[in-house]
């Protein structure tokens, strides 16, 4: 009698059914220093570790990175609050003026870490199917942004609309035509320079939550962000995408919890 098919109940082969379709075999640290000592490591040498040997459950690595994400902002935030009460005015983040909702919520604990991770970090494990999705998405939203603009009424909508569902079932076809395919020898070669890249960008793009100020001002204010998105590409790379969207949402949940409280305080004053 043949053995009869189970669901996928550990987290490794959930990993291998829903994620990058490698099940772990490689332990995990077993404390967050040790979780801190792998990603000091991965900091002095970003090298793209081999899918047979990812490490464990993601569960875990999200709590522990967590946990050194908030060391980090907890001291950030401190020395504004020092250079606050010396009397040095910092420039206006866009954020503080946020109206509390349930829309910004989802906007910014649902919404902005999916789109951001997917856009910084979906194609750091170098698979193709991630990859090649990206400049689909990319080309086919621009084309639309063009039609939406260079059109009028209902041309410009079906031009729009057109272009989006174009774009959509072309990059559905592409990533189901490269699914399964590994990632190729010359990702792992630039991924260090992908690393950084990827680090970087997301840390720049959040200028623009700054009204004002110089590059120079500007630059130390999105060190979180800088941070947060070179630990949310260490636990992309060794447990699979959605550990950092979950890091990253909890990250911005934790963030408007304490823009919230401060709204109240002050309301209340």
């Amino acid at each position: 009698m043949s053995d009869m098919t189970t669901t996928p109940d550990t987290p490794a082969e959930i990993d291998a059914v829903f994620g990058d379709g490698i099940a772990a075999s490689f332990p995990q640290p077993s404390s967050a220093r040790e979780e801190w000592r792998a990603f000091g490591t991965f900091l002095k040498n970003p090298t793209l570790p081999d899918h047979k040997k990812r490490m464990g459950s993601g569960a875990r690595a999200i709590l522990r990175m967590l946990g050194l994400d908030l060391i980090f902002l907890l001291i950030f935030i401190a020395a504004l609050m020092t250079l606050v009460a010396i009397g040095i005015k910092l420039p206006e983040n866009l954020n503080s003026s946020l109206e509390m909702s349930i829309g910004t919520v989802v906007l910014v604990v649902i919404a902005a870490p999916l789109i951001e991770e997917l856009i910084f970090r979906s194609w750091l494990s170098g698979r193709p199917r991630y990859l090649i999705v990206l400049p689909i998405l990319f080309v086919a939203g621009t084309v639309a942004a063009v039609m939406g603009v260079s059109k009028t009424g209902e041309e410009a909508e079906l031009g729009v609309g057109l272009s989006l569902l174009g774009g959509a079932l072309f990059a559905a076809i592409a990533t189901a035509v490269v699914w399964k395919r590994p990632t190729p020898q010359w990702f792992k070669t630039i991924f260090p320079g992908a690393f950084w890249l990827s680090s970087i960008a997301f840390a720049l793009v959040h200028f623009a939550n700054y009204t004002e100020g110089s590059i120079l001002v500007l630059l130390p204010l999105v060190l979180p962000q800088f941070v947060l998105g070179s630990i949310a590409a260490y636990l992309r790379v060794h447990y699979g995408l959605w550990t950092a969207v979950a890091l990253h949402a909890v990250h911005n949940g934790i963030a408007i919890g304490v823009a919230f409280l401060a709204m109240a305080s002050e309301g209340s004053a």
